[in-house]
């Protein structure tokens, strides 16, 4: 019958057909192909990709991001999503998607408040996200596991541990994501109150930078951001100027006015869901202010909002920028027509607990409309201190990171075929081994590279910013 759309549901595949599905993709992608890694001959040259990046962002702020990058290799590596992207499309994949967060190293996993105020560990960033094989997310954690450690000076043998310990644990929790109902996996979490006993007694005195963050990682709300971030002025609190990297409003030129800024979380509040938005009604803009945050992500606009309830309590909000995926030139175009839905759709379905202010927008805030997501400033976030962690400390969160990616792979992905995919041996795991001490010898070359456009002035860095 013409003008009937076909409403029959689609039939999934058995059991047995997503099993099967991945064990021909280990057929057509042995799991120790991943092992290997050459540069291609045409590889970018990294610092032209660095430049190219700029080339889209503010530009007074691109020499801060430089400077931060060329601190060590590991900074550098936390920059480069981007040229590792490209270098992971050119490497075998096992064709099996999943939502991919694009950027997984270390640092990018750590503690947050849930909804029902529990301290969770999870993944935390999420710009990059976009559907894309679930071993390039594997082989960024790993990579940066092996960077990290070396920056620390561990021995070859306790790197080699790390890493493969990581891919035990992502490989051992996705065959038991695969034994269980879909609505057990997507409850599954790590419950920091849970764990932390065990914690405490097994590791407080291996692993100090981990025990440290996560026990202080409820200090860190938007209380102590307003005593951090904000003063009092004519009996008014306003956020304190620090250029550049905290600059109010009022000091930027062509900033938007108290108006436009309103108008922006009024449109931003149509992305919540209706008991949400409610919510943020309760709060008043006070002040705004751009503020630059992280490595990869210097140079693109962010913002700091000051909202105060009828009782005079704070409530930060973050406003970033959202561009395009570094994974979507390799992968295939987002399907979002908003950049800022797309990060926050792919947050959504792979973290377990959720910021309760996610949403988005596209706006005119500064120069120019963008794709904006925003989420709260700090709600128990914490993460560890790379520079002091233990080999011991280091295991752990490698542990509970491969953990997290498996789970958040499994909620989007086949869990089943990747399960099927990774098998019981190590095999995947040694190759993993070997691939992130390649590729970390790859990242010091880049890294060198770096060091010597900034020598030469090639590219401009502003350093301990």
């Amino acid at each position: 019958m013409t003008g009937v759309t076909d409403t029959k549901p689609r039939e999934r595949p058995s059991l047995q057909e997503r099993v099967a599905r991945g064990r021909a993709a280990r057929a057509e992608a042995p799991r120790s192909c991943h092992a290997a890694w050459e540069p291609q001959p045409d590889r970018p040259d990294p610092v032209t990709f660095l430049e190219e990046q700029a080339r889209s962002r503010i530009r007074e702020l691109v020499p801060i991001r430089h400077g931060r990058m060329v601190v060590s290799p590991f900074t550098y590596f936390r920059g480069a999503a981007g040229p590792m992207a490209a270098d992971l499309a050119t490497t075998p994949n096992s064709g099996l998607l999943v939502q991919a967060c694009g950027d997984a190293h270390l640092t990018n996993f750590g503690t947050f408040g849930s909804a029902e105020r529990r301290l969770a560990f999870d993944m935390n960033d999420f710009d990059e996200t976009a559907p894309a094989p679930w071993e390039w997310d594997v082989k960024r954690l790993t990579a940066s596991l092996e960077v990290a450690a070396r920056e620390n000076q561990f021995s070859a043998t306790v790197r080699d541990h790390i890493v493969r310990r990581a891919t035990r644990s992502y490989r051992e929790a996705m065959r038991e994501f695969a034994a269980v109902p879909m609505l057990k996996v997507w409850y599954a979490h790590l419950d920091m109150d849970d764990l932390l006993p065990r914690f405490r007694s097994m590791h407080a005195t291996k692993t100090p930078a981990v025990w440290k963050a996560v026990t202080k990682a409820r200090a860190k709300d938007n209380l102590q951001a307003f005593k951090k971030l904000c003063h009092n002025v004519d009996g008014e609190p306003r956020i304190i100027s620090d250029p550049p990297l905290v600059t109010p409003v009022e000091e930027l030129s062509g900033g938007p006015d108290h108006t436009a800024a309103v108008e922006f979380i009024r449109r931003y509040g149509r992305s919540l869901t209706p008991d949400r938005r409610h919510l943020l009604e309760q709060y008043q803009l006070v002040h705004l202010a751009r503020k630059v945050v992280g490595v990869g992500s210097v140079g693109t606009e962010a913002w700091i909002l000051l909202l105060m309830d009828g009782r005079g309590t704070p409530l930060f909000l973050q406003v970033k920028e959202a561009g395009p995926s570094v994974l979507e030139p390799f992968t295939q175009a987002s399907e979002f027509s908003n950049q800022g839905e797309r990060v926050v759709s792919g947050q959504r379905l792979m973290q377990a607990a959720g910021d309760i202010f996610l949403g988005w927008e596209r706006f005119a805030l500064h120069d120019g409309e963008r794709d904006y997501y925003v989420r709260q400033l700090r709600d128990w976030k914490g993460s560890a201190d790379v520079g002091r962690m233990t080999p011991k400390g280091m295991e752990l969160w490698a542990r509970m990171a491969g953990w997290t990616l498996a789970r958040a792979h499994a909620r989007s992905g086949d869990r089943h075929a990747i399960a099927a995919y990774l098998g019981k041996s190590d095999s995947f795991d040694r190759a993993m081994a070997q691939f992130s001490v390649a590729y970390a010898d790859q990242n010091e070359r880049d890294y060198s590279e770096m060091q010597e456009a900034v020598a030469s002035g090639r590219l401009a860095a502003s350093v301990d910013i």
